[in-house]
Formats: C-alpha cells, structure tokens, sequence
C-alpha cells in the first residue's frame, strides 16, 4: 500500500476570530526553464492525479489518429459543471459518431456545479451518463475505440490498448514512471505519478507550440467554459489570465501552467477542494503572476448566519 507522506500548513479556516481548520498538503513550482521555483511540503511522491490528468490525457487521444475539434477537445480535457451546455455539446458529439449517452461506460450522475445541480432537479431530471462530469473524456475515449477499430465494449479496462497508450502519454508527459494504476470515479483508469511530473507535464503543454500538446492547451484556452463551469475557479483563471491553462480534480489536486512554461502542481492531504482552490492562488503568485482574478479568488468568505464571518485563505 501506497501511503502519502502529509504536507505542510497551505490553507486556513477563520471563524470570528478563531482559526478553527488548517488545510495540509502539497506544493511544487515550476520556473520555466524547469527548475523549481518553490516547493512544500513532500511533491516528489506519487499521488493519484485525479482529473487533473485529463489535459494528459486528451494528447494521447490526439495521439491515437482522433482528430477533435476544439469543443470537443476541450470537453475531453474538462471535468464540467454538467450544464445544459455541456450535455447538448457531449449528446450532439455521440449523435454525430452514431453512439448514444448508454454507450458510456462513466456511472450515472448529477451535475457537480450547485446552480447546475438545482436547475438540473428542479427540471425533474435524475441522474445520468450525461451529467457525469466525466462523460466528455468518456465520448473522446469511444470515439478513439471507433477511429482505430479497438472494441468499444471494455475500454475502461487497463489492458485495453486505449488505456495502454494513454497511461503511455502520461509517463512521457511527466518524465516519469506510472507508479500504479487504480480506478477513478468514473471508473477509468487513474494513475499515480508525482506533483513534479505533474507540473511538468503542465508545463510542455502550457510551452507547446504545436503538435497535440498546443492543440490541447489552445482548446481549454478557447472554452475555459467548457473544461469547468460557470462561476469554478478553474474558469475563471483561465478567463482572467492571459494564456493559463489550469486543470482541478478530486481530492485537492490542480495543476496549470502558463505559456513560458512556468507551472504548478498541488494536493490538498484531506482532498478538500475549498483549500486547492485557495492554494492555487498562492503557487501563481509564486510564478509572478499578476491578475484581478487572483485578488477574487483568494481569500473565500466564510459565512455564519447567512452572513460573512471569517475566510478562506491561504497560509501567510
């Protein structure tokens, strides 16, 4: 077994005064010519990427003869909000392939972004494939099966030759080794590789200037929409910093990077994302930047009574 070393302070909770929660975890920064910038806590261990890995893994899509449009692309790289945006976009991208929502291998959900998740319910809907904020990846992983003849039925099973040849991408991307492989909540293959390896994938995707790693990287840019959702810090980073691509997953993982190649990669140790979306603020800072939206995002109040009493904030 495979058990994380724990971080360093990285996030705390202030409550009228009391600083009644702190948020541990992982930090590497990468300058762009490679070395690193600022590290916490312990980023050389292998932890699961979670959907962080999903930009990886839309470049070994690419590299398996699929060709996406940038929608489309974007949609593979996204972990979305489940919008009705999003499911027209995936059910229109299934249609044209002549494949169907059950066709989907990703478990039946609801959509993750609360605005989303209550305009979902309130239209009577109940959970589906559709919904999962998994089920672009899922289209894109089908649509390759089909492109190269591979079976469809199965494609989540590691030894599938899908699978192989993205598992492959990711080692290259990283320059490193995929430590295990475990299972992802949509239930695809997860693998675990390193913050660093992480953030250097970030960061020859952020630096490409062509090839699919710049198709992927230009894709998330054009739709930061689309790879989030309405009103997620990921979006809105991407929105509001010239050229960022940025990329969150479960249990407190992210990763961005920017178009000299300067990147990022952090784990929050309990997986809460109101601390990775802290965090990243802080790892951007540390890579200079400069942006209204990081004065936005840092510093999440804290509400009691309906009323702000405290933050979220990064450790200073």
């Amino acid at each position: 077994m495979i058990r994380i070393q724990p971080g360093v302070p990285l996030v705390e909770v202030e409550r009228s005064g009391v600083v009644e929660s702190i948020h541990t975890g992982h930090l590497i920064v990468l300058a762009p010519d490679g070395s690193t910038r600022f590290s916490a806590g312990v980023p050389d261990q292998p932890i699961f990427g979670r959907s962080t890995l999903k930009p990886l893994q839309a470049v070994g899509l690419l590299g398996t003869g699929l060709d996406l449009e940038p929608v489309d692309l974007a949609l593979a790289a996204a972990s979305h909000s489940g919008s009705n945006l999003h499911r027209q976009l995936i059910a229109a991208e299934l249609t044209a392939a002549g494949l169907t929502p059950d066709d989907l291998e990703c478990p039946p959900d609801l959509p993750v972004g609360e605005d989303e998740r209550r305009a979902y319910l309130a239209a009577g809907l109940s959970e589906s494939r559709l919904a999962m904020n998994c089920s672009g990846k899922h289209t894109a992983m089908l649509r390759a099966c089909l492109v190269n003849g591979w079976p469809a039925s199965g494609y989540l099973r590691p030894s599938h030759p899908l699978q192989r040849q993205l598992a492959a991408t990711v080692a290259e991307l990283a320059a490193e080794p995929v430590v295990t492989t475990g299972v992802d909540g949509c239930g695809a293959p997860l693998f675990a590789i390193s913050l660093t390896g992480i953030a250097r994938a970030f960061s020859r995707l952020g630096a490409a200037s062509d090839g699919p790693r710049r198709r992927v990287a230009d894709a998330m840019r054009a739709h930061p929409e689309l790879v989030a959702g309405q009103g997620r810090s990921a979006t809105r980073l991407m929105q509001g910093v010239k050229g960022l691509i940025a990329k969150d997953g479960a249990e407190g993982v992210y990763g961005a990077a920017l178009p000299d190649g300067g990147a990022i990669a952090l784990k929050i140790d309990d997986g809460a994302g109101r601390a990775a979306d802290q965090a990243v603020v802080t790892a951007l800072r540390h890579l200079g930047v400069i942006a209204a939206v990081l004065d936005d995002l840092e510093g999440a109040p804290l509400l009691g009574g309906g009323v702000p009493v405290g933050e979220i904030r990064p450790v200073r």
